[in-house]
């Protein structure tokens, strides 16, 4: 599968940014089993293609191949997972508003907007994940998730929205 050498070099450039991967699949499955497998199976994927790796960032490199794993295990196991669909309609693309996480973390604590991210479609944590979490630029998680930077952003920002809004009905039930 690889000499010792591509192994050594493998696990120095390459695990260090196991957690980063974790993290993505755990948002993407919703379930840590699920997660596991799917990191497992991304790293197999890893270790497999790594003589195609042509330096560069390792970390990028590695949640790209976590998401497409994502996508290969979901079209397998759709049947049991929990049906998503974007309703253009419902959600509104916002103005200039400030972006939500200091606020959202400050008003409805860590668990409301931790419940609220995982009932975001998909497409919208990945995104959400990859730059609030991770750091990408639009243009990085334009290349991870292979869309135009235009989608990014209207995904990153209708995930903002759908936050906001769920955040808020939360917020309002508590009062009531």
């Amino acid at each position: 599968m690889g000499t010792p050498g591509q192994l050594g070099k493998f696990e120095q450039t390459v695990l260090p940014h196991l957690d980063a991967a974790y993290n993505l699949a755990r948002w993407l499955t919703r379930n840590d089993q699920d997660a596991e497998d799917v990191v497992q199976e991304a790293m197999l994927r890893a270790f497999r293609f790594y003589g195609t790796f042509q330096g560069g960032e390792a970390r990028h490199w590695l949640l790209k191949i976590v998401r497409n794993t994502f996508y290969t295990w979901y079209e397998k196991n759709k049947r049991h997972a929990q049906t998503e669909t974007l309703d253009d309609e419902v959600m509104q693309i916002p103005g200039n508003e400030p972006t939500p996480d200091e606020v959202l973390v400050r008003e409805h604590g860590a668990q409301a907007v931790q419940d609220a991210i995982r009932g975001l479609p998909r497409e919208f944590r990945e995104v959400l994940l990859l730059r609030e979490f991770e750091g990408y630029s639009y243009k990085e998680i334009a290349d991870i998730v292979e869309v135009p930077i235009g989608t990014v952003m209207s995904r990153l920002s209708r995930a903002r929205q759908h936050l906001k809004n769920r955040l808020s009905a939360t917020a309002i039930g508590a009062n009531v």
